[in-house]
């Protein structure tokens, strides 16, 4: 065999390389949104509307009692492609930081209009989008903790073919953050992408805040 020369096989060796930094796969692949704790206050009891209007309920007469927000945003998998027709469940906390479950010790007043949960899907480019409140935040005095848990979001995202993801959206600039023991469990070099900024939505001036999820492939 002829011997190659060292130009050559270097000449090679950057094709290859080059190559494999541009195959999706490689190094591009998006990392998966980190899990937290779903929490005992996921809604069981079934209600009529579980909307993507957690603001209002079909048939009150006023909205829940809070400052009005929305959150958007796309489910990807881990290459950048949109994950379609996805479940997205959301429940949160009221203005007062109490949900509406019968386990919840909080003392905090409940709010009749705040629905409080919705059932959403994905369209063909992964996006899902949602009118809510801000919710409160509360403390942990009956587990015996004294600290609060920053204010939250819970998103469980199921589509047959992916791993089931479970997690939470947090404000950023919420002082509670730093203290909050659950953000501390996420890993602090992805604790970023759970931590959304505050935008003003065109169409409607209301805050915006814009909340991608990964997905990893089963």
């Amino acid at each position: 065999m002829k011997e190659i020369s060292r130009r050559k096989l270097t000449k090679k060796v950057a094709i290859v390389t080059g190559v494999g930094l541009l195959s999706p796969g490689l190094l591009m692949a998006a990392p998966v949104t980190p899990a937290q704790v779903e929490g005992p206050f996921h809604p069981i009891d079934a209600q009529g509307d579980t909307d993507l209007d957690l603001s209002y309920i079909a048939g009150h007469i006023k909205p829940a009692t809070g400052e009005v927000i929305l959150v958007r945003g796309r489910v990807l998998d881990t290459q950048g492609q949109p994950v379609a027709n996805a479940l997205v469940d959301v429940w949160q906390a009221n203005h007062h930081g109490r949900y509406s479950h019968p386990e919840d010790p909080n003392t905090a007043p409940l709010d009749p209009d705040f629905q409080g949960w919705g059932l959403l899907r994905t369209d063909a480019q992964g996006r899902y989008a949602f009118k809510t409140i801000r919710p409160g935040a509360y403390p942990l005095s009956f587990l015996g903790d004294q600290r609060w848990r920053c204010r939250h979001i819970h998103f469980k995202v199921t589509q047959p073919g992916y791993d089931e993801l479970i997690t939470q959206m947090y404000f950023q600039g919420d002082p509670l953050i730093a203290q909050d023991l659950e953000v501390a469990k996420a890993p602090p070099e992805l604790r970023h992408l759970l931590i959304v900024k505050q935008h003003a939505d065109q169409a409607t001036g209301l805050p915006l805040f814009d909340f991608d999820l990964t997905l990893a492939i089963a």
